[in-house]
């Protein structure tokens, strides 16, 4: 649902046919014959390897351990399906370190996390063939609540929820816990609704509170509860009787859970409970997963029983949603994840804890389920993750990368480079709640390089190297040591959007107006913090000064009352901005249940009203006093500044939300 991180140790447990078990180093047969089950080769090019169980395991079995140990992951399963049927499935290092029990794909539980969201998107299509939902329809029309229209004149309709296009904010409070109690899909979904801050079908911006919506619209509209829905139409049809989507987890699903780990050599966290249930309370062994592939890789249909019409899964693979050229798209609940040519659609999935993603290769019939149990060092399962389906489609699916050879002028690529230069905002933020301060740290700034290539701040390589990227057609630019593509929208002379494969999906990049643009407002607010704070810093060494030389206080009257105000207030105003760095960095940042941070917030958002506005009213005071009095000039200029410090620094409160009195976010 939320976060990027991985790697692991090792042991093993595999549960398929003819090939070497668990926590044992496989024997590699000798190489089989070439038939057409054994998957794509290449006379042409004998570095093709044919895609087997015994190649497959082999190079798992030389990829995995290392990565995962070298990422501090205590576990992880890989499933590979092939032409209707499980290749491989094989664990990796514990599901419980404690207790060194290994990961078996059979009997081990995962949270898939956000691939929950592919079952919802499985129900809702069922639920379209069968004439009871239109993907079209105002979903109001499901609901026993209304979605305000905020000022649009287009009402939000499944497709735009299922395309992550319906303009909601980012919502997060409460979405992850470990306490049962907080849980209720209606009760969750009724008390805060986001605010719609795009024009539907118009901004993709990935949204849990909009795909929980979806599963309220299925318990209505199928007249069972989300959960018996899903059990019913889609879990025992398949025979995924190793899942489930209920909390807490039946007993039989629950004895086979695998601990969840922030490190593998951490202490396990408690089972995490997800409020919104439909975007990611799935729990599942790697074996049911495999189902699942399967049955979406053969057009609905797995051992007999249909899921889906051939037409409904075609229409929900197929389907694009493009909004910007080249890069990856939505199809109707999964994305294109596209690898060296040939067509994949996936969905990722991350808790606190566990971290997944599927990929279907839709061309070559074949599909591969990765999940991990722990976030690792410093993030390290996001790499293992991302690399392992790179390294695997090199190994087995080659092509020819889009535009890996193309290039543009070199006065060209430099002039769209400075046009694409400039600080953006991510398309799935918060807009009207105090956590739109997170904006405050988290544009994204892009550069242009002097070899006329373009650098994202922050988006390393691998190794920690910044990425490059260089231009392959008019704003259209490559990893220059990747496969990943990156589009542009230009408006004028200037690019007002960007996006990359691997978020383009349902993630945008928009220039930021210069109103709230970091890259003046964070010096200035600097500055402003900075002359506050050495107006408090000066004011005991001034007193001691004049103690020390047996100086008087010179001020009398008003001059005296301000003087000290002013340095009170501005004490107050840096002691709300440090309870503001606190409470961004616990609630910003995390999925758990903050309601016992209410109190502090409401009165943080009080003290911000009376601090922030009453600093500048106490500053113009002082400098009115300084001006009238008979004061020194270096006196008039420092009380202007301090004038210019208060309002900058209410200007910022203000802009980015933090005097909105709420609690909800």
């Amino acid at each position: 649902m939320r976060s990027f991180a991985m790697a692991l140790a090792c042991v093993g447990a595999l549960a398929c046919a003819g090939v070497a078990t668990a926590q044992q180093s496989p024997s590699v047969p000798p190489p089989a014959p070439k038939t057409e089950t054994q998957g794509p080769t290449d006379t042409a090019n004998p570095a093709v390897r044919p895609l087997t169980a015994a190649d497959a395991e082999v190079w798992l079995d030389g990829y995995m351990p290392y990565a995962l140990q070298k990422g501090d992951v205590a576990g992880a399963v890989v499933v590979i399906v092939k032409d209707g049927k499980v290749l491989l499935q094989k664990g990796y290092g514990y599901a419980d370190v404690a207790a060194k029990t290994p990961v078996d794909p059979e009997r081990t539980a995962f949270r898939p996390g956000s691939v929950s969201k592919l079952f919802v998107w499985t129900a809702v299509m069922q639920l379209v063939e069968q004439g009871k939902l239109d993907l079209d329809k105002d979903v109001n029309t499901y609901l026993d609540f209304k979605i305000p229209a905020d000022g649009w004149d287009k009402p939000v309709t499944l497709r735009n929820i299922l395309t992550h296009t319906g303009g909601f904010e980012e919502s997060n409070k409460g979405l992850i816990t470990s306490n049962i109690d907080n849980t209720g899909l209606e009760k969750v979904l009724k008390r805060y609704i986001p605010a719609r801050v795009y024009a539907p079908g118009s901004t993709p911006a990935y949204s849990n509170w909009a795909t929980g919506l979806a599963g309220y619209i299925i318990q209505r509209v199928s007249g069972k509860t989300f959960d018996d829905y899903l059990d019913q139409a889609i879990l025992q049809p398949l025979g995924m009787t190793n899942s489930s989507f209920r909390q807490p987890l039946p007993e039989h699903v629950m004895k086979l859970m695998s601990k969840g780990y922030v490190q593998g050599s951490a202490p396990p966290r408690p089972y995490e409970i997800v409020s919104l249930a439909p975007a990611g309370s799935l729990a599942a062994t790697g074996a049911d997963m495999g189902k699942f592939m399967i049955a979406h890789l053969q057009d609905g249909t797995f051992n007999g029983a249909q899921i889906l019409k051939p037409e409904t899964a075609k229409m929900m693979h197929n389907t694009p949603y493009t909004v910007l050229p080249v890069v990856n798209r939505m199809e109707l609940g999964f994305y294109e994840h596209d690898v060296n040519g040939h067509r994949v659609i996936s969905h990722g999935g991350d808790t606190t804890m566990f971290h997944s993603e599927l990929n279907l290769f839709l061309d070559d019939n074949v599909g591969i389920f990765f999940s991990a149990n722990s976030t690792g060092r410093d993030g390290g399962v996001g790499p293992v993750r991302a690399e392992l389906l790179q390294k695997f489609g090199d190994r087995y699916f080659p092509g020819e990368f889009p535009g890996a050879n193309a290039t543009v002028e070199p006065a060209t690529a430099a002039q769209h480079a400075q046009m694409i230069a400039g600080t953006y905002d991510v398309s799935r933020r918060f807009h009207t709640t105090f956590l739109a301060a997170l904006r405050l740290f988290g544009q994204t700034k892009v550069v242009a390089n002097p070899d006329n290539t373009i650098t994202i701040v922050g988006s390393n390589t691998i190794g920690g190297a910044p990425k490059k990227w260089v231009e392959t057609a008019p704003f259209v630019w490559r990893d220059k040591d990747g496969k990943t593509r990156l589009s542009a929208k230009v408006e004028g002379n200037q690019v007002v959007r960007y996006s990359f494969d691997g978020v383009s999906p349902f993630m945008m990049w928009d220039r930021t107006p210069v109103a709230t643009s970091t890259r003046w407002i964070q010096p200035v607010l600097i500055g402003s913090m900075v002359a506050l704070a050495l107006t408090v810093l000066l004011w005991p060494v001034q007193a001691l000064v004049r103690r020390n030389y047996r100086a008087p206080f010179a001020l009398r009257g008003q001059a005296a009352q301000s003087y000290r105000a002013m340095r009170i207030v501005a004490v107050l105003n840096l002691l709300v901005w440090y309870g503001w760095f606190t409470m961004t960095s616990a609630l910003g940042y995390s999925a758990n249940p903050a309601d016992h941070y209410d109190g502090r917030l409401t009165l943080l958002q009080i003290a911000g009203w009376l601090f922030f506005v009453g600093t500048v009213v106490i500053a113009a005071w002082n400098a009115q006093q300084v001006f009238t009095g008979n004061r020194s000039l270096f006196a008039k200029i420092w009380s202007v500044v301090l004038v210019v410090a208060s309002l900058v620094i209410f200007y910022v409160a203000f802009t980015f939300k933090l005097l909105v009195i709420s609690t909800l976010y």
